[in-house]
C-alpha cells in the first residue's frame, strides 16, 4: 500500500545477519540447525529464502521474525540487535516492525476480515477513526474492500490469505515475513497471491518469502539457498 516503511540505499540496512549459527541439545549433544549464516538487507527487496524440509530455513524464519533468538552471532533489524532484548521488547517488534503472512492464514474465524486486519492495530492503540481509515485501505490494497464484512469460513483459501496480507500491511511494517504463503492454495489461487506480494514489493514494501518450491523462489528478486544449516548461494543480490 502507498506510504510503505521505505528508506534511501544511503542509509543503513534493514537487516544484517553476521555469523548466526543455532542448535539444540538432545541426548546430551548439541544439534546444529544453523552455521555461519550472513548476509544483508535492504529496505525494498524482495527476497525468497529457500531449501528443502530439514535444511534450517524455518529456524532462520524464526530468528528473522524474532520468535527465537540464536545461539550464536547477531541479528539487527533497523540497527538493533534484537539478541539483547527482553521478551517484552521483542514482541514489540513482532507488532510493529514484522507482518507476518502465514501458510495457515492464522485468522480468527469469529471474526470478520475488517476485525481480523484491526486487531493488531487495536494492540498499537491506534485510535478508532485512523483504525478504520487503516483498515479499509489495507483490504482495498489486496481487492477485498467488498468482503470486509465477511468471516474466513465465509471466504475462498485466496481470499483468506489476501485477508491475512493486508493485515500484515496494516500497520506498515518495515518487513513482511513470509512463511510458505501458497502453500495451503491451489496453483491458480497461488499465482494469484505471488502476483499480489509482487505489487507489494512494486509499492515498496521489503518481503522476506520462505519456500521449499523453487517455482516460488524464482518470482523473487533474489534467492538464498539453504541447505544443511549453511547458505550455499545468494544470488539476484540487489546491492
Amino acid at each position: 500500500m502507498p506510504g510503505a516503511a521505505v528508506q534511501s540505499a544511503a542509509q543503513s540496512p534493514l537487516i544484517e545477519v553476521r555469523q548466526l549459527g543455532h542448535g539444540y541439545v538432545m541426548a546430551g549433544e548439541m544439534m546444529k540447525v544453523l552455521t555461519d549464516i550472513n548476509f544483508t538487507i535492504h529496505y525494498g527487496e524482495f527476497v525468497a529464502i529457500i531449501g528443502p524440509s530439514g535444511s534450517g530455513k524455518s529456524t532462520l524464519m524464526n530468528m528473522l521474525g524474532c520468535l527465537d533468538i540464536a545461539n550464536e552471532g547477531t541479528y539487527r533489524l533497523e540497527g538493533v540487535d534484537t539478541s539483547k532484548l527482553s521478551d517484552n521488547k521483542l514482541a514489540k517488534i513482532r507488532n510493529e516492525k514484522i507482518g507476518f503472512i502465514f501458510q495457515s492464514f492464522n485468522l480468527l474465524s469469529k471474526l470478520t476480515a475488517y476485525e481480523n486486519v484491526e486487531l493488531p492495530l487495536i494492540y498499537r492503540n491506534i485510535p478508532h477513526k485512523e483504525r478504520a481509515s487503516i483498515v479499509e485501505k489495507s483490504l482495498r490494497t489486496v481487492g477485498l474492500h467488498d468482503r470486509m464484512h465477511h468471516k474466513p469460513p465465509q471466504l475462498s483459501g485466496g481470499q483468506q490469505q489476501r485477508v491475512a496480507i493486508a493485515r500484515a500491511i496494516a500497520g506498515n511494517p518495515p518487513l513482511l515475513l513470509a512463511d510458505e504463503p501458497t502453500g495451503a492454495l491451489d496453483s491458480k489461487t497461488g499465482i494469484e497471491v505471488m502476483e499480489q506480494m509482487k505489487q507489494l514489493n512494486a509499492l515498496g514494501h521489503t518481503i522476506i518469502l520462505i519456500t521449499h518450491d523453487l517455482s516460488i523462489a524464482e518470482q523473487a528478486k533474489r534467492v538464498i539457498r539453504i541447505q544443511d544449516g549453511r547458505i550455499v548461494e545468494d544470488r539476484g543480490e540487489a546491492r
